[in-house]
């Protein structure tokens, strides 16, 4: 089984890739956004408080995603793999997931960084504001905010990883094929 942390700032297009490397390899996408969504939608508890901090551009506290998180992963028992989209955020929260995953004789098999530029990134969310219907991508102070908290508390999780001997930066520019050309290679490569 491989478990891979699709990593990268705001815009970087982890959510279009974690949806191709899916088709191809079978993995299970856990997108913390996407279950962050999905609680909001249905209004939980856990829902609710994560949608007081995202509206202001700030991370979800790591209870909170870890909770909703494992309930997840746990949902699907018969998994090929998983691919962390937009998790770990946080230092202890990869912590957290690596002491999740030993419960079930598993590890992280690598985190895949995708690196764009921040021009970019901004290029990219505004655009997505307009196709997704994501109010948090339409506002330029929200969307500095994301980046500038991604830089100084999510960003040094891959220290963690550094430190495992499993993570690799991927080049995050180019066409669609060509990014997933490079994250498929580098997965097929730890086989």
């Amino acid at each position: 089984m491989r478990n891979i942390v699709l990593f990268g700032p705001p815009g970087a297009g982890k959510g279009t890739q974690s949806a191709l490397l899916v088709d191809h390899f079978g993995f299970v996408h856990l997108s913390t956004g996407d279950i962050f969504r999905l609680n909001i939608k249905e209004e939980t508890v856990l829902g609710k408080l994560a949608k007081s901090y995202m509206e202001k551009g700030q991370l979800v506290p790591d209870d909170v995603t870890i909770r909703m998180l494992e309930d997840s992963a746990n949902g699907h028992p018969d998994a090929r793999g998983f691919v962390f989209d937009g998790f770990p955020r946080t230092t202890a929260q990869a912590g957290a997931l690596d002491a999740f995953l030993n419960e079930k004789g598993q590890a992280i098999s690598g985190m895949l960084a995708l690196e764009v530029p921040e021009d970019e990134l901004k290029v990219r969310l505004a655009k997505r504001a307009e196709t997704s219907g994501r109010p948090d991508d339409a506002d330029p102070a929200v969307i500095q905010k994301r980046i500038d908290v991604y830089n100084a508390e999510t960003a040094p999780v891959a220290d963690h990883y550094q430190a495992q001997g499993k993570y690799q930066g991927i080049e995050g520019l180019g066409s669609v094929e060509d990014i997933f050309g490079r994250l498929r290679s580098a997965i097929e490569a730890w086989a």
